[in-house]
């Protein structure tokens, strides 16, 4: 599946990771995020419907204050975020603090604070 091309769509992301194997190890498993290595050596990734690709970055400090915060669309926060604990990461803002919609933020084992959605 070739990605949707549009101005002003979100295609790339870098990821700071100090261990880039458990970085991807983790979004892999909670995520089933596709992990490839590129023809320069970096581990990259897409997620699951090929839409948005990145790599992990090192040498660069961890996202563990939201400025920009990426939220992951996900069908069950309360799942994915048993998947992120079981897998290493921590809860940083449990499901219930945005009472508009259906969310949660995590910490990845790098430290970076992501966000999950799901659709109400």
């Amino acid at each position: 599946m070739s990605p949707t091309l549009t101005d002003g769509k979100i295609c790339y992301i870098e990821i700071p990771a100090t261990d880039v194997v458990r970085s991807a190890d983790f979004y892999h498993s909670v995520f089933g995020w596709n992990i490839k290595q590129r023809r320069d050596g970096a581990t990259a990734f897409e997620d699951r419907v090929s839409q948005v690709g990145g790599a992990w970055i090192k040498g660069r400090p961890p996202a563990g204050a939201p400025g920009i915060l990426v939220y992951i669309w996900c069908s069950s926060v309360a799942a994915t975020l048993d998947a992120v604990v079981a897998n290493g990461g921590e809860i940083v803002q449990p499901i219930g603090a945005d009472t508009i919609e259906t969310t949660a933020r995590f910490r990845d084992p790098a430290g970076n604070v992501v966000g999950l959605y799901q659709q109400p």
